[in-house]
């Protein structure tokens, strides 16, 4: 499939990373990427870290990266407002060291108050974010500067669980100050994309994310083509959930998807049902029936949920008169069975144990 791509974007945590940890396969799966000529992209909305850090978090995990290869929000952010306004302008920076030193690296100057006469404000995550800094963002933005977000994430992972994120407090402010941000840069939006296009000069770029509502809604904005990995967030009732702006083009198991057959899926349409074949694999749906006719895993493991998820998808696509009342639950629950516990290698026979979930 590489030869197919002249770039990869990757997201990084639950792709590359979980936390301090590497995501199994992903260190080797890129370092044979970047031997073969693949040029890599670490794409990530944290604007709160900057590319220095998370570029030696990535080396010290064997991951194959120079500082220059990560793309963050802020650096998106910060391009934008570059575009935007003469060099040296002034902007009220909400956020932390990431966005700080993204603002300087663009020719900007950061400034802390509304009384120091900004043209911007950018606002970014922080952990040290104080009701202070808010609601200075929320004077500035009352007053009418054009006003930039990073991203609207909701939460941050943290060892102990989601915390809020930069997206909760950009609501604050929006509540407080009566209107949404001008432009937010980070994922779903194309800008952080188009910012990693344009660094690597790619024409055919491939997005590698396990979050529907960030990666590969985004893929799909910016018009390039998704793979989903399930090594993060995503699971198969998610999948299977699916709305049609955030579907992903390609499913694997890890990364080393990068070097599986994708295989096509066939759908067919009657008035009484929907056949979706994947390969061996068979799933049919209809207003009495939502069944696996043929389980056949594949060579990854994976072919049967590709075929529910594209028979869901047609199924909830048709018109109005003609949707079901799908037994989707009972259909995730047949599909997860018949997934092993790990992907082997095509031709490998030993695939691992099934396991009850993602």
């Amino acid at each position: 499939m590489l030869l197919e791509h002249d770039a990869i974007l990757l997201d990084l945590d639950g792709v590359v990373y979980v936390g301090a940890h590497a995501v199994p396969h992903a260190a080797d799966s890129l370092t044979q990427a970047a031997a073969e000529g693949s040029r890599l992209a670490y794409i990530t909305n944290n604007a709160s870290r900057p590319p220095s850090t998370v570029g030696a978090h990535l080396r010290e995990l064997g991951v194959p990266a120079e500082d220059e290869d990560v793309v963050t929000s802020a650096q998106a952010a910060a391009r934008h407002l570059s575009q935007r306004l003469p060099a040296g302008s002034r902007v009220l920076l909400i956020g932390g060291a990431g966005l700080r030193e993204a603002l300087a690296a663009a020719g900007l100057t950061a400034v802390d108050s509304l009384a120091d006469d900004p043209a911007a404000v950018v606002q970014g995550f922080s952990p040290d974010t104080s009701w202070a800094r808010l609601a200075e963002a929320t004077h500035a933005v009352r007053a009418g500067l054009w006003w930039v977000a990073t991203n609207l994430d909701a939460t941050v992972p943290t060892p102990h669980g989601p915390a809020p994120g930069n997206g909760l407090m950009v609501q604050l402010v929006a509540r407080a100050a009566g209107r949404e941000p001008d432009v937010v840069c980070g994922k779903p939006e194309r800008a952080l994309f188009d910012e990693a296009v344009a660094r690597l000069g790619a024409h055919r770029a491939l997005v590698v994310g396990d979050r529907l509502d960030t990666d590969l809604q985004g893929a799909r904005t910016a018009g390039l083509t998704g793979l989903l990995v399930l090594t993060g967030v995503t699971g198969a009732a998610e999948l299977l959930a699916a709305a049609p702006h955030e579907r992903p083009h390609l499913l694997g198991r890890d990364l080393r998807s990068l070097w599986h057959e994708h295989p096509e899926v066939a759908v067919e349409r009657s008035e009484e049902s929907v056949t979706v074949r994947c390969r061996d694999a068979v799933v049919v749906l209809g207003p009495a029936e939502a069944s696996l006719r043929s389980a056949a895993a594949g060579p990854d493991g994976l072919d049967v949920l590709r075929a529910a998820a594209e028979a869901v998808w047609a199924a909830r696509d048709t018109e109005p008169g003609a949707r079901w009342d799908l037994d989707v639950a009972g259909l995730v629950e047949q599909v997860v069975h018949t997934l092993p516990a790990d992907t082997p290698e095509p031709g490998d026979e030993t695939s691992g144990e099934v396991r009850g979930g993602l």
